[in-house]
């Protein structure tokens, strides 16, 4: 069980944030997808399209995470008129927060495994590699649940090479 982490989460202004986007997910495997789909629409609109490869995977990552051990049990059909999982993508200047809104109060669980030929159990290792960083927080209030979030620095573009020996 991991502690609620904080440590690494900028300062969150809300009045300093450029764009924010978000959209609620189904409690279907297929909304993994979606968010694929929106992620990448967000970061074409925003003109960040050449970091989509990381962002998307934590992305997929999160909501998998989500919607694998976040979900009641047998609450699908029920789920499917107030969808419980969120993603949230929010841009400042140099970097971008991926957040997943999930029900559950349970701490994310890194696994310890040596088997890189299995075919899950890596997530939040992937999370942790693709990021610059990564934590999770209990909601407060009438939402419950808990924010699963990780950070990425925008680095600025590098113009054109300049040859200095012309």
């Amino acid at each position: 069980m991991l502690e609620p982490l904080r440590q690494g989460l900028p300062p969150l202004d809300p009045a300093a944030v450029s764009d924010a986007a978000s959209c609620s997910l189904p409690a279907r495997y297929e909304a993994v997808g979606d968010a694929r789909r929106f992620t990448r629409r967000t970061l074409d609109q925003w003109e960040l399209g050449d970091h989509f490869d990381d962002i998307c995977l934590v992305v997929s990552e999160l909501v998998t995470n989500a919607l694998r051990h976040a979900m009641p049990a047998n609450s699908a059909h029920a789920l499917e008129h107030n969808p419980p999982v969120r993603l949230h993508l929010m841009r400042w200047t140099g970097r971008l927060v991926c957040a997943v809104r999930d029900p559950s109060q349970e701490s994310p669980v890194a696994r310890d495994s040596d088997d890189f030929s299995a075919e899950s159990g890596r997530g939040l290792f992937l999370v942790d590699s693709f990021s610059d960083s990564w934590g999770w927080h209990p909601m407060t209030g009438t939402l419950g649940g808990k924010m699963v979030w990780a950070v990425f620095r925008l680095q600025p573009h590098a113009g054109p090479a300049v040859n200095s020996s012309e």
